[in-house]
């Protein structure tokens, strides 16, 4: 997100006095740096996602999806997947890899794998198979139930199941099984203590297994995950522990089967450099398992690619200094440069991209209810002599402050301001003392604010204004259940209104949900200045919907989610795009009823419907109410159950 260039300054947009054009909302929100051409903004002002068809590209209005959903008694929050958009991510992994393929005369091919942790919703995966089928794009599996997920939706021979994390022996009966159907099912060993396990069960059943090695990088990359790099990765073989594992298949004529190696360098890798380092450091792994006399064949490069959140195209924890060919072609470049000298073949690159397959897709929508609104109230024309010595000087502050001296203002409104407060708490100075100077202080913040705008010189020390100043746009969503990452690892997603798009924004703001939490807000917004704590939204109007959507969700938060404050799953509607501009609804899944959640921790509906009723008749019994009002009551109580775990608005 760009902030405003001096000729739109803030002052104008508060003020009403500065033309506005949709051109300033893209720059102002950064559509065009973190949507990746997925998404823009039309002539009218509202948000559009925008794809490639058969017949060129297309444009979609999220408003009017929005109300079609509405048509379709699916209301806010939602999540909203765009099929068109995850086809065309698989596309262009496997195709910037073919480019780079080419230009480097590479003697094999890529096959690529999506982590299913990254997102396991049945329809995101079956559109993966679906559509991944022609570029034989496969599953990575870390558990069990992802095995079977895996191995129930896959739908080509030719794409690769790699088995990741630990591996118990019904794990690898199963994999076997695949193996012996025909499928490519890799038994990757994270640690050398899953071995014995393998090669019993290979041996009871009579099954080869296909088998790689996770090896532990030396390489530490930049990033959020950073930590688990290097030699404090909490997976993979140590140097020592790979020799083993190889001397363990030397004596159980075996290391035939050893055919793949990994190297995870980790995750959101936002510099290039050390992609290029860590497959390096792999081929250099590679070239010894060929030397200890394992075939080999495949080279599983891990996950890592980035996705740019901030849209600053840099090596922050939230962005990347790289674009996809170039990702692509480091990787090829490096293992060619390593591999062509010792005349190794090259092998079949692997890589586990998930994030940057699905994130994507999918977006978060959902309704302000409310706004609580930091501008001051209107003023008294004079101060009472009366009032107490330290509301006159904050009133004379607010009298005097010009463009010389504002900072001086800013402190001593703050002093008077908290002076005022602490005589409040001692019981010298009363609530409407309180209010008043309150009130003035936000007067005089106003003014240092816009005087702010009006000059050059920076000042650090005012940084938080702006944050003080804003107003609180109360959302219809729980970031716990639809953001978590957001809350947990302080994750930065764009988010932007979808419509009125061609008018100013004039307010400051956070964002809160309705979690009645205090760490349940978005308080962090990425701009060409770094990372703020406010943005820039839209006056709320009378009798009118406020729209939000908060983008790039499709990895990992669709998963991640828990029942914090018992808010349960969104509804979800897929759409597909077709070429005339028209879209479908593919799938459309109303999300969790209040009757839902409490069956998800334990609670039965049936006998809390009977508990109720006992002690309504008890009421009835007591001449507290009558028989019909019990009727009535117990028809709420299982509307109640019946209802959206969110916000609900009464039809009228």
């Amino acid at each position: 997100m760009a902030t405003l260039p001096p000729s739109k300054s803030l002052s104008g947009i508060q003020s009403g006095t500065s033309p506005w054009s949709i051109e300033q909302s893209i720059e102002l929100y950064g559509v065009h740096d973190w949507g990746a051409g997925y998404f823009d903004v039309s002539a009218n002002g509202d948000a559009v996602v925008q794809v490639q068809t058969s017949k060129g590209e297309v444009q979609v209005s999220l408003p009017d999806i929005i109300q079609g959903m509405k048509e379709r008694g699916l209301d806010m929050p939602s999540i909203l997947r765009i099929e068109n958009v995850l086809d065309d991510r698989i596309k262009a992994l496997n195709e910037a890899f073919r480019r780079a393929i080419t230009r480097y005369e590479y003697k094999n091919h890529y096959r690529g794998v999506f982590p299913i942790k990254v997102n396991q919703q049945c329809h995101v995966i079956e559109e993966i198979a679906d559509f991944g089928a022609r570029y034989h794009h496969g599953f990575e599996a870390g558990s069990k139930a992802e095995l079977i997920i895996a191995l129930s939706k896959i739908k080509d021979d030719d794409s690769l199941i790699i088995c990741n994390g630990y591996k118990d022996a019904e794990f690898v009966e199963l994999g076997l099984y695949a193996k012996e159907m025909g499928l490519k099912c890799v038994f990757v060993l994270e640690t050398s203590s899953e071995l014995p396990i393998i090669l019993e069960c290979s041996q009871r059943l009579g099954i080869e297994p296909l088998l790689g090695v996770r090896i532990r990088p030396s390489v530490i990359v930049d990033g959020h995950w950073n930590e688990d790099s290097g030699d404090r990765s909490i997976f993979g073989l140590s140097s020592p522990a790979l020799v083993n594992v190889v001397e363990q298949l030397k004596q159980a004529d075996m290391l035939h089967c050893l055919q793949l190696l990994h190297c995870h360098l980790g995750s959101q890798i936002p510099n290039i450099r050390n992609i290029r380092n860590g497959v390096l450091e792999a081929c250099r792994f590679y070239c010894g398992l060929i030397e200890e006399g394992a075939p080999m064949g495949l080279l599983d490069l891990g996950g890592g690619l980035a996705v740019d959140y901030e849209g600053a195209r840099s090596n922050s924890h939230h962005s990347m200094n790289y674009q996809l060919d170039e990702y692509c072609a480091n990787i090829i470049e490096t293992i060619c440069e390593c591999l062509d000298p010792l005349d190794i073949p090259h092998p079949v690159i692997v890589s586990e991209s998930g994030r940057a397959t699905v994130a994507y897709s999918s977006l978060l929508l959902f309704n302000v209810l409310d706004v609580r609104d930091h501008r001051p109230s209107p003023l008294p024309t004079h101060l009472p002599d009366s009032s107490h010595d330290l509301l006159h000087n904050l009133w004379q502050v607010n009298t005097d402050i010009n463009g010389d001296n504002f900072q001086e203002c800013y402190n001593d409104a703050l002093y008077y301001r908290d002076e005022v407060r602490e005589l409040f708490r001692r019981g010298q100075a009363s609530l409407s003392d309180r209010a008043l100077a309150d009130n003035i202080t936000l007067a005089v913040l106003e003014k240092v604010a816009l005087q702010l705008t009006q000059c050059d010189k920076s000042y650090p020390e005012l940084d938080n204004l702006p944050e003080l100043l804003a107003d609180i746009y109360y959302g219809n969503f729980s970031l716990f259940q639809s953001l978590p990452d957001m809350w947990a690892i302080d994750q930065l997603l764009p988010v932007m209104p979808i419509h009125r798009l061609n008018e100013a924004p004039t307010r400051q703001a956070v964002i809160a949900d309705i979690t009645c939490d205090c760490d349940g807000k978005i308080d962090h917004f990425a701009t060409s200045q770094g990372i703020k704590r406010t943005t820039l939204l839209h006056e709320m109007r009378e009798g009118e919907e406020y729209y939000l959507g908060v983008f790039l969700v499709g990895a990992y938060q669709e998963t991640l989610g828990d029942l914090h404050n018992l808010f349960g799953d969104t509804n979800v509607v897929s759409v597909h795009i077709d070429d005339k501009g028209h879209y479908d609804f593919v799938r459309e899944f109303h999300g969790d009823s209040i009757a839902d959640v409490l069956s998800y921790v334990e609670y039965d509906p049936k006998v809390m419907t009977e508990e109720f009723r006992k002690r309504a008749e008890n009421a009835v019994k007591k001449g507290a109410i009558t028989a019909a009002k019990r009727k009535q009551m117990m028809r709420a109580f299982k509307a109640s159950l019946d209802g959206y775990t969110y916000f609900e608005k009464e039809e009228h």
